[in-house]
């Protein structure tokens, strides 16, 4: 019997698509596939290609809904929506922010405020949810994050260590979505505990652990080969990379006692501080993707009380982030973004509070080649409508996407035939690249 040859354009991209399916557990259809009606771009979806501006994203989270008031957006002094906060001068000319973050003023040269986010959530776990996929939650699928999307479609890193780290206790993180499982973050609860679990138990000798790793190998081949399905792999290759970082010398980047005592506490002995701390050590040795979480902002009562606090973090561990990176060279490569799931409200409540506030807010990029020292977008004098610039959570993330070189408009179907691109059909802000 002859065997079929690959004769046609059709029969080349179906092969090329099964090969992607049964790799990755998706199908990957690029854009450039000529002919192919299952592969053209969404109505509307960018067709900028360019060379990425940024290699590494350091990504910090503001849990629970940060004031944009109270932080990158206030407004003249004595408004009553201001309460008694005061904006103050920056480092860039024009530019002001709250006096809740003194440090930050004097970096603000580094950074772009995108002062004109809109989400269409205004529930914390939604709201997240979409800040972090650009997909609303649906209870039939769950999708990928962009530090999922950046080890998909473009890989690369530190080879023993995980491309994709985060850092803090967000339960309801989306990880790899419908990605394998193998993309999903490695989960570090306490910057300061390190990775829980990574030693061999004391007394177990290599030779011994070998034998070990053997036996178990050679118990689980004949499961392996009657369960081929992808989660059954994605199992085994967790133990993979678990004993790839085990043995990795690059281990010690989870280990903050390497730091100086001054270079720690310039961080802020914090949680958030102490993250920002270990994302540098990690972005330096590799390490693509690294979230930090800093909460919670949720100031539904007492949001003056509240919102220092946080904001006093928030100050120094990101300002000594800038500076770090920038002393080490390290912030042009590395693009810092500063999100949170929505804003709060301008009218203070009557329990001197904030509530939930989807309709404007803000957010930071820095470094990565974008230039700083700028605001994109203006909300009203009071901070409740965008005037200029909106921003949709899918145009952010598309910006982040943009200085990763990721191809936005490249379609990847999921395990249940569904069509993605990596920030629905957002569109990057183009202007704020130096």
């Amino acid at each position: 019997m002859t065997t079929p040859r690959l004769n046609n354009e059709l029969t080349r991209r179906q092969f090329v698509a099964r090969a992607a399916s049964s790799i990755l557990g998706v199908g990957l259809l690029p854009h450039f596939l000529p002919g192919s009606a299952a592969a053209t771009p969404f109505e509307g979806a960018s067709k900028l290609r360019q060379v990425a501006t940024a290699r590494n994203v350091i990504y910090l989270y503001m849990s629970g809904g940060m004031s944009h008031l109270d932080t990158f957006d206030p407004k003249e002094a004595g408004s009553p929506v201001m309460g008694p906060v005061k904006p103050i001068a920056t480092s860039a000319d024009g530019v002001r922010v709250s006096e809740y973050l003194p440090s930050l003023a004097q970096q603000m040269h580094h950074v772009a405020v995108i002062s004109s986010l809109v989400s269409t959530q205004g529930a914390h776990e939604q709201g997240n949810y979409m800040m972090h996929t650009s997909y609303a939650l649906r209870g039939t699928i769950r999708h990928p994050s962009m530090g999922a999307w950046l080890d998909v479609l473009q890989g690369g890193g530190n080879g023993t260590l995980p491309n994709h780290v985060f850092i803090g206790n967000e339960s309801r993180h989306p990880g790899a979505g419908f990605f394998p499982a193998v993309h999903t973050p490695l989960f570090i609860n306490s910057p300061e505990a390190g990775v829980a679990n990574i030693n061999t138990f004391k007394g177990l000798t290599e030779t011994r652990f070998q034998q070990r790793m053997a036996l178990s190998a050679e118990l689980d081949a004949d499961f392996l080969a009657d369960h081929p399905q992808r989660n059954v792999k994605a199992y085994a290759d967790m133990y993979d990379g678990a004993i790839k970082m085990m043995k990795s010398e690059d281990l010690v980047a989870f280990d903050l006692t390497q730091e100086k005592d001054k270079m720690r506490d310039a961080y802020g002995r914090n949680p958030f501080g102490q993250g920002c701390l270990l994302a540098r050590r990690l972005v330096e040795r590799g390490v693509r993707f690294v979230e930090v979480t800093h909460g919670y902002w949720d100031s539904h009562s007492a949001n003056f009380v509240l919102t220092p606090g946080l904001c006093d973090g928030l100050d120094r561990g990101l300002s000594m982030l800038l500076r770090d990176l920038h002393s080490r060279g390290l912030l042009d490569e590395t693009l810092i973004v500063l999100a949170t799931e929505f804003g709060r409200t301008p009218d203070i409540n009557q329990n001197i509070g904030r509530d939930h506030y989807p309709k404007a807010f803000c957010g930071l990029l820095a470094g990565g080649g974008v230039a700083g020292g700028q605001v994109y977008g203006k909300t009203d004098k009071e901070g409740r409508d965008i005037v200029e610039g909106r921003t949709e959570i899918p145009d952010f993330n598309a910006t982040i996407a943009y200085a990763l070189g990721l191809p936005l408009d490249q379609i990847t179907i999921s395990p249940s035939n569904r069509p993605f691109t990596v920030c629905d059909k957002g569109q990057p802000i183009t202007s704020i690249f130096g």
